[in-house]
């Protein structure tokens, strides 16, 4: 039965969206199936991975208001063997359409339960806020939480925040809902980014990933070109450190791989 991850933080510009769409490349990459769910409106993981939003036809939203099913709306990417619940403009007025539905929350819980068995991993990518969309991508969050947090103090801010919605998803909708790690994105070699991680690594000392994604030209690039950084610069710092934390991340859940 595949495992559900759901990448969080309600800040924006810290390399979420980068770390979802990269870390499943290379999911994909050692093997695995690998589905990545693009739960913001932005669509901007639809559009890194060479999709034109304007030109979808469906996706998580009709998932999400119960319009149709959402494996006919998954699109396959043959080249990175992994495969795409996209997002459209229409998924921004979702959050209106489901504040008066019973069991809001869970809609993305139960419009992915059908896919479990078809994926090994299942990536959820949320957006930067912690409203009703974010809201259904932790109670989805079967496997836990894969925080990215940009190594700058203000990303601090936003953790305390996070960490008291989780706490309050635990009490009322989600009691199992857990951390499976945070991600230090960003960093570079000055003090600062040093000290941020010190802090982080307080706040979670036994969740920090161990791959570290360095700031990086090449990943900022890489979008622009519908590509994930392992194909458009399997070479580069960031390609390597992606490819850690995808080996981690397996070894974790009892998958060993060849580097």
């Amino acid at each position: 039965m595949g495992r559900i991850y759901t990448l969080v933080n309600q800040k924006g510009g810290v390399g979420k969206t980068t770390t979802a769409i990269n870390l499943g490349a290379y999911l994909a990459y050692y093997g695995q199936r690998v589905l990545l769910v693009d739960l913001d409106p932005q669509a901007n993981a639809t559009s890194c991975l060479g999709v034109d939003k304007r030109q979808v036809k469906g996706g998580v939203y009709e998932a999400l208001i119960g319009k149709s099913p959402a494996l006919p709306h998954i699109l396959l990417n043959p080249r990175l063997k992994i495969s795409l619940l996209p997002s459209t403009p229409a998924l921004a007025g979702a959050e209106v359409e489901l504040v008066p539905e019973l069991a809001r929350e869970t809609r993305l819980r139960e419009a992915i339960k059908p896919l479990i068995e078809r994926y090994d991993y299942i990536l959820i990518d949320c957006p930067p806020s912690l409203g009703l969309l974010t809201l259904n991508g932790l109670v989805a969050a079967r496997n836990g939480l894969i925080i990215p947090v940009q190594s700058e103090y203000l990303a601090l801010e936003g953790i305390g925040m996070l960490t008291q919605t989780v706490q309050r998803v635990r009490a009322a909708l989600f009691p199992e809902l857990s951390i499976r790690g945070v991600v230090i994105t960003m960093f570079d070699r000055h003090n600062l980014s040093r000290d941020v991680a010190a802090e982080v690594q307080k706040h979670f000392p036994q969740q920090i990933f161990q791959a570290v994604i360095p700031r990086s030209v090449r990943l900022a690039e890489a979008p622009s070109y519908g590509q994930p950084i392992s194909l458009y610069a399997p070479s580069s710092t960031g390609a390597q450190a992606y490819a850690a934390l995808a080996r981690e991340l397996l070894a974790g859940d009892g998958i060993q791989v060849s580097p």
